[in-house]
């Protein structure tokens, strides 16, 4: 098999279980405080939570034992509970505690917890490290980019300084992090993806998902974008950043994700018109003949112990 030019989810996951192992998404029903607390949330977020798809109206061990029978029917026997919709860790650590630790069950390996960087407090953080005691724990914050005019421009309602703060509190508590990037934000340069990738690596982080930014009704970038207040970016230009972005990328980092999934319904531009699979296909295909590859261009950090 020939190695991709990236250190991909998919292999990392059966080097280290032994097996395949397949994400599972689950809504607990959280919300998000960008949102509820008036301040309108992210311009590209509607009321679901980034697209969100599952059937909340199922309890959360519904959800998740109706994903892995599924699944099972195709083979599969280890499983990755995903806490994916809205953030978290917005509630408090007792409620937290209860939610958690049901998905806790049989052939579940790891527990992927995602939230916002100001979402994790201390005792959030005692929490997960309690948990990774029986369970490989995930927690995934979302940065999207370095660049602080555009973080206002999306209305992330954070700074970049809490996203450090919040990653180097978790590697103190050793808790695998995962940083999600938005590459093709119009308001961002290529030196800002670059940026990005060099202070992910030298945080430490462990995994990081590359996004896509698709436009969905009923958001505030959808109105942008109707408008023609926000122009998007082109393919190639997306193409060129997500290579740029891996190259300054340390090659230990695991990357979970390089293009994003729009909603089938509601969405009023995603991914050029292509599938998620061609889109790889092109960023492979671009990086290969190229001659590029994940951490070429990377700082070598040395970390103390």
């Amino acid at each position: 098999m020939i190695r991709k030019p990236y250190r991909d989810l998919k292999s990392y996951l059966k080097e280290r279980y032994g097996q395949a192992v397949q994400r599972i998404p689950l809504d607990a029903g959280f919300t998000c405080p960008n949102r509820v607390g008036g301040a309108g949330g992210c311009i590209y977020c509607d009321s679901t939570g980034s697209g969100f798809t599952v059937d909340s109206r199922l309890s959360l061990l519904d959800q998740l034992q109706r994903g892995m029978d599924g699944l099972r029917k195709k083979g599969l026997g280890k499983f990755m509970a995903y806490f994916q919709a809205n953030s978290n860790t917005f509630a408090p650590v007792e409620r937290l505690r209860e939610l958690y630790k049901q998905v806790l069950i049989e052939d579940v390996v790891i527990l992927d917890i995602s939230t916002r960087p100001d979402l994790v407090g201390e005792e959030v953080l005692e929490l997960l490290d309690e948990l990774s005691r029986d369970i490989d724990v995930i927690l995934e914050l979302g940065l999207q980019s370095v660049n602080p005019n555009t973080l206002k421009k999306i209305n992330r309602g954070h700074t970049l300084s809490q996203f450090v703060d919040a990653a180097i509190r978790a590697t103190k508590h050793n808790i695998e992090t995962v940083a999600h990037v938005i590459v093709n934000l119009p308001w961002d340069t290529i030196e800002d993806v670059a940026e990005a990738a060099r202070l992910l690596s030298v945080l430490g982080v462990k995994g990081v998902k590359i996004h896509s930014l698709y436009v969905v009704e009923n958001t505030e970038l959808a109105r942008q974008y109707l408008a023609g207040e926000t122009v998007l970016t082109s393919l190639d230009v997306f193409l060129e950043r997500v290579v740029t972005f891996l190259e300054y990328l340390d090659e230990d980092v695991v990357v979970h994700r390089l293009v994003a999934d729009p909603p089938i319904e509601g969405t009023l531009f995603g991914n050029w018109g292509f599938s998620k699979l061609q889109l790889l296909n092109m960023i492979e295909k671009k990086m290969i003949i190229e001659g590029r590859y994940q951490g070429s261009k990377a700082l070598k950090v040395k970390r103390g112990k």
